[in-house]
């Protein structure tokens, strides 16, 4: 499946909406395609880190978000893409946005699906959750059994400790303090919590105090087990030049459930941008560049699931 530029663009409004914190509002972006009525919308859960609803993030202006959004709208699809909460527009939800877990992310979900139904009256509406965001997207699912369907575009199907040993052991210049590091992850396993002062200062900022508590709920799902509870249909979806999830995760994933569909995509990398087969500076260029596009494949395969696992 490819992505089809229309013979003439799908005219689409874009609008900034808000949905209850803990505190203070959520804010997200909704695009609601103009060419039918009831459209089907997709919630766009971001990944890890300092992401904003566009996919960007700092030093990587990728737009990952903002691309999927348009390109869902090309195909009559809606979308939200959020910012997470006490992060950028969602700044006021929390005082500290580090006092998090994956529970409150996914409550914040079940929150914009609410929101969704309220202002775009849709046909249907799926999850789509990409890296860590799939992991929140099956943490959600099980609250809204209204969802027509999950999307899991490069997310893990390990424990993250798991994926954060290979990532580590993957990068040679991780050599001279990888044994610390292996160490700080499996206390943290167990939710010990240790002082990173006399860490190297890759280590301090990886593990740093204010994150720790965050480090030890996110240790404690594993996501092929949340999968196989989904009752929906499901999608993954993987790039095969993703430096940071492998094959291995996605057919964890859809293995899980025997209601999955299964999507790999050569040449594309973990922002699910298009790379040729080289090397790792090449592939981290691809992250950063707001003008490439999104891989071949990403929007068809999403546009195809909506398709077949709408109800509308």
């Amino acid at each position: 499946m490819f992505d089809v530029p229309p013979s003439e663009p799908v005219p689409f409004s874009e609008t900034v909406i808000e949905a209850p914190g803990p505190e203070g509002v959520l804010q997200g972006t909704l695009v609601l395609p103009q060419n039918r009525t009831k459209p089907p919308v997709v919630l766009i859960v971001p990944g890890s880190g300092l992401i904003d609803r566009d996919g960007n993030m700092p030093g990587i202006q990728a737009a990952t978000y903002r691309r999927l959004a348009h390109g869902l709208a090309a195909e009559g699809i809606g979308s939200l893409r959020i910012d997470k909460r006490g992060l950028f527009g969602s700044a006021r939800a929390i005082r500290d946005p580090n006092a998090v877990t994956v529970k409150d992310y996914a409550a914040d979900v079940v929150t914009w699906i609410g929101r969704i139904e309220e202002v775009a009256d849709p046909s249907c509406v799926f999850l789509a959750g990409h890296s860590e965001g799939g992991l929140v997207a099956l943490a959600a699912a099980g609250k809204l059994p209204s969802l027509s369907g999950i999307i899991l575009l490069a997310a893990p199907g390990r424990p993250m400790a798991e994926v954060l040993e290979a990532q580590l052991k993957a990068n040679p210049a991780n050599a001279p303090f990888l044994d610390e590091a292996m160490a700080a992850l499996a206390r943290l396993k167990t939710a010990e919590r240790f002082a990173v002062d006399t860490m190297p200062p890759p280590l301090q900022l990886m593990f740093r105090n204010a994150i720790q508590d965050y480090w030890t709920d996110l240790f404690s799902y594993d996501p092929a087990v949340l999968a196989g509870r989904v009752s929906q249909p499901l999608l993954v979806v993987q790039g095969m030049e993703d430096l940071q999830i492998g094959e291995t995760d996605a057919r964890a994933l859809a293995g899980a459930s025997d209601r999955a569909e299964l999507v790999l995509l050569p040449g594309v990398n973990h922002m699910l941008k298009p790379v040729a087969k080289s090397g790792f500076a090449e592939n981290l260029a691809a992250y950063g560049d707001p003008e490439l596009p999104l891989a071949p494949g990403v929007v068809g395969s999403i546009a195809a699931f909506v398709a077949a696992s709408c109800d509308g």
